[in-house]
Parts: structure tokens; sequence; C-alpha cells
């Protein structure tokens, strides 16, 4: 980070990997939707969604049809019934997850007058449901989710209740690095829970604050 944590004053926080050991569970989910196609076909998905994590579900299903297993892009059947398995399968297993080493703690130590969001590539009554679950919403002003983009939430948050820089961007992906970068946003890196494999080389490469947990930067 560039800043002391109490310098910013908005946070944006990634869900899974970040505030909850959750990415295990999406990418379980992916496999079981996808496995009525073949072992094959699932590794393939689950590959995919390891290399675009923050990247929306209907856009991982959307590349699985049309390049993966080759089905014709109007679909819909198809693409809705993996969705709906998807759904049932990350319900199940979104009810079981823990929160992240350091999470809370960090959230209770925030700047009381910061601006807080969750902007997940989750759906958004999905990850909204989970963080009551966990006791987390209490913590923030809103809770955003697909089937809006990341970079699109962002600005749905700000317009919706306030924004103040510095801001700082919290999440454990690629995708989520690059829309904070959008945004003129400070980023921290979460690797401890990421399904990122060339985290260590992204982060190296690009010049990004990094730490395993987030209890590292608990005031």
């Amino acid at each position: 980070m560039q800043r002391r944590l109490s310098d910013y004053r908005t946070f944006v926080f990634d869900c899974d990997g970040v505030l909850l050991d959750s990415n295990r569970v999406k990418t379980d989910a992916f496999y079981e939707a996808a496995l009525p196609y073949g072992e094959d076909a699932a590794r393939e998905l689950v590959r995919y969604h390891r290399e675009h994590g923050g990247v929306s579900r209907q856009r991982k299903f959307g590349y699985f049809l049309e390049r993966i297993v080759g089905e014709c892009p109007g679909s819909e059947e198809a693409y809705d019934e993996l969705l709906k398995r998807y759904a049932r399968c990350v319900r199940e297993g979104l009810a079981s997850c823990a929160v992240a080493e350091g999470a809370e703690e960090l959230l209770e130590r925030l700047p009381g007058d910061a601006w807080r969001y969750v902007v997940s590539g989750g759906a958004e009554d999905e990850v909204r449901w989970v963080l009551a679950e966990k006791g987390l919403v209490r913590h923030f002003h809103g809770i955003y989710g697909n089937p809006q983009d990341k970079a699109d939430l962002v600005e749905r948050a700000a317009g919706e209740h306030g924004w103040a820089e510095p801001s700082l961007f919290v999440g454990d992906a690629r995708y989520d690095h690059e829309v904070a970068i959008g945004h003129g946003m400070d980023f921290l890196f979460v690797s401890g829970y990421s399904e990122f494999v060339q985290w260590p080389e992204y982060v190296d490469g690009h010049d990004v604050a990094c730490v395993a947990h987030l209890s590292e930067v608990i005031p």
C-alpha cells in the first residue's frame, strides 16, 4: 500500500478470498455444474475460472458453452441450467465457509468516517445473504455483486452512497487490480486464499502491495 490504512477515506473489498475463505466453494461449484458435460470439460472450465478470477459466472459459462463444449451461443436452456446448478452448489458451500483470517478485526479498526463497500463477482443477493450470515453486513455502506461488472459496481457504489479519496481496493485477483487501476485506486493483493496461480509473478511484475492475510495489516 502507498499509504497508512488510517489515511484512506474509501475502502472497497472483494468478497471471496478476501472477506471469506470461499474461493474453493466457487471452484467446486463450477466443476459440479459442468460435470454433466464430462470431466475433461469440467476441468477446463475450472482452469478458465482460476485464470479469470473476479469475472462473472455469466461470462464464464458463456465461454464454456461457446469455446469449451462448442454449443450454439443461443442455447439458453443449457446456459440457464448451468447457472441453476452452480447457484445450488454455491449456496450449500457458502453456508459453511469461514470468515477470512483477520477480516472481522480489520473491519472493526477501519477509520469510522471512511466509506466501505463490497464489490464482488458473486451474485448480489448471494453476497448480501452470506455476509449477513457471517455477521459482516454492519461494516459496509453498500454490498454489490453481479450481474454488473466490478468496474460498473464501483461507479454504482460511489453514486448511491459517497466516495472520498484516497481510496483502496482489497482483492485477490488480477481483474481486481485492473479495476482499481481504472478508477485511480491504490490496491492491496491478498494471496492466502487466492486461486490465481500466477499471482507471485503478477504481484512482482506490477509492483503490487501484497499480504497473505488481512491480519497482517491490522493497525
